[in-house]
């Protein structure tokens, strides 16, 4: 991409943020049921879920006495993101946009392709501020795909991205749960905290062919200062 269409691109992506705001997304992504539609939840020992003692701890920072730390990233510009590593899974996995389909949900990269995340583009940027969303396939009918393992991940686990203009946001995850589809928080999800955040999503939870899986996991994580 060059920086012409990197600016065009930029300036149109702002545009429909600034139409489309988490409250509306929230709506909108609530009315889907779940996020990834894909999983096929047909073998023998499921995707890890997450343990009860990976959510999220209570965030001061959003307490009206609260001041933020000192050290929190102000964050980066604009660039779409690249590529997504979670060392601690062992994933490496290339990230193509996503946005919303015909339907109202964050579409999800092409199922044929295991090893392939989505950015969601109406969203923002991984390591601006504001709250950045990659989501991707916990598996598809041939096996294990790229977020099989989210679940697993635990608190102080890093997740890196590295974006188009060469730089790479580096998070520190802080909580890991599985919701309901039909009860999934999403303002809680993808509500700004005012200062750098990601999550994380893929399909989780129960699985029956006729439903498909009932919940969906969710990484929560910030932007490491500094990194």
């Amino acid at each position: 991409m060059s920086a012409s269409e990197l600016a065009e691109w930029s300036e149109r992506e702002e545009r429909r943020r600034r139409r489309a705001p988490w409250g509306v997304l929230a709506l909108v992504l609530l009315t889907g049921v779940a996020l990834i539609r894909n999983g096929s939840g047909e073998f023998d020992v499921g995707p890890p879920q997450p343990a009860a003692a990976a959510a999220p701890a209570p965030d001061v920072r959003s307490s009206p006495s609260a001041t933020a730390p000192v050290s929190a990233p102000v964050g980066l510009s604009f660039s779409p993101a690249d590529r997504v590593r979670i060392p601690a899974i062992q994933v490496d996995a290339p990230v193509t946009p996503v946005g919303l389909d015909a339907d109202g949900w964050v579409g999800a990269p092409p199922p044929e392709d295991p090893n392939l995340a989505g950015w969601f583009t109406g969203a923002v940027s991984p390591g601006e501020k504001g709250t950045s969303v990659i989501v991707g396939h916990v598996d598809n009918t041939r096996g294990p795909a790229v977020f099989y393992g989210l679940g697993a991940l635990k608190k102080g686990n890093r997740i890196e991205v590295a974006r188009q203009d060469g730089r790479t946001a580096v998070f520190e995850v802080y909580g890991v749960e599985v919701f309901e589809k039909s009860k999934f928080p999403g303002d809680r999800v993808y509500g700004s905290k005012g200062t750098p955040e990601l999550r994380v999503i893929t399909c989780g939870g129960g699985f029956s062919k006729q439903n498909g899986y009932d919940g969906n996991v969710v990484v929560f994580a910030r932007l490491v200062p500094g990194a």
